[in-house]
This record gives C-alpha cells, sequence and structure tokens, in this order.
C-alpha cells in the first residue's frame, strides 16, 4: 500500500510540475509578444535573460545533450528603454490567489537590489490565473511585509499595479513607455 502511496505522490508532483512549467511558458510568451510590440514602436528593447549553462558530455544520436547551470538564475528580462533607463524584471506566475515574496530567489533578489540602485527600473510582473496582470515595483514586492503586512500579496493588494492586456498585448509599459 504504501509504495501505490508514494507512486501516487510522485505522479501528482509529476503532474503539477509539468502543469507550472506549461503556465510559465505561457506566461514568458505573453511577455515575449508584449516586448516585441515595444520594439517595434521603438520604446523599448527588453530581452529574455539566457540562462547561464554549460554542456557536459557529448550530444546523443537525437542531438540532445545534458547540461548544467554555471550560475545562479538571474531576473527574467533585461532592456533599454526609450530615453536610455535601464529595466530589469522577474516574471512570476500562480494559479493561486496569492503570491509569495519567497518566490524570488536570494539571487535575484541580489541583482534586483543592484539594479535598482544603479537606477533600473525594477519590476515582479505578476499573473495571477491569466487574468489579473500586475507590474509591481521590486522595492514593493521585496517590503511586501512593510506594505501589507505579511509576506504575500494578492490580486486585490496589487490593484494599484494593474496592467491591461489588451489586444494580445500585456501594455506593461503603457503606449508612451514607462
Amino acid at each position: 500500500m504504501a509504495v501505490r502511496m508514494n507512486a501516487a505522490r510522485r505522479n501528482q508532483a509529476s503532474v503539477i510540475g509539468r502543469r507550472s512549467r506549461t503556465a510559465g511558458a505561457i506566461w514568458e510568451n505573453i511577455i515575449e509578444v508584449s516586448c516585441e510590440y515595444y520594439r517595434r514602436k521603438g520604446l523599448a528593447n527588453i530581452e529574455k535573460t539566457p540562462e547561464a549553462m554549460k554542456p557536459i558530455g557529448p550530444k546523443d544520436r537525437k542531438g540532445h545533450f545534458m547540461v548544467c547551470y554555471t550560475k545562479m538564475a538571474q531576473p527574467d528580462y533585461k532592456g533599454t528603454l526609450k530615453g536610455g533607463r535601464s529595466i530589469v524584471f522577474e516574471a512570476k506566475c500562480t494559479e493561486a490567489d496569492r503570491m509569495n515574496r519567497d518566490v524570488i530567489s536570494s539571487e535575484q533578489e541580489k541583482q534586483l537590489d543592484l539594479h535598482e540602485r544603479l537606477g533600473a527600473a525594477c519590476y515582479v510582473m505578476v499573473s495571477f490565473n491569466f487574468t489579473h496582470f500586475f507590474k509591481i515595483p521590486w522595492a514593493v514586492f521585496r517590503d511586501m511585509k512593510q506594505h501589507y503586512g505579511r509576506k504575500y500579496i494578492t490580486p486585490a493588494d496589487a490593484q494599484e499595479y494593474k496592467v491591461p492586456f489588451i489586444g494580445g498585448v500585456l501594455h506593461f509599459l503603457g503606449t508612451e513607455g514607462i
């Protein structure tokens, strides 16, 4: 019985993990389309930060190979706004009714803090169920305990940072830039 229970838990964890990865890919696609919109309008050039990794071992017959990460995760997106200001943000999505503060890794936090000190516009882009979208300033997200009295944020808390999603584009910079 215990073996079946463990197998069921592993299967459930696998399904949840697959679902989370799929949701993350959809969220990144929405952001990519929006970044392309701003690039075409000449308002910003924002790109996904590539994961730092190196191959370990040769390719197999299908062209696949194993990799290892060479450094901790960076914020998801970096770029330049029209006028020269940098923008750096992390993108997070959830199907829950809250976003916990601890979804940001310590390395991402260090990087966001560094970019913010240097004058970059720093945010956490948050999607709740792909129905509510927010561009939360990094300082607010980082210090949510002081702002909201707890280490999570809800859509109701973040209304002032709401971002419209119109015509397949997430208007996180507005129509005229940040």
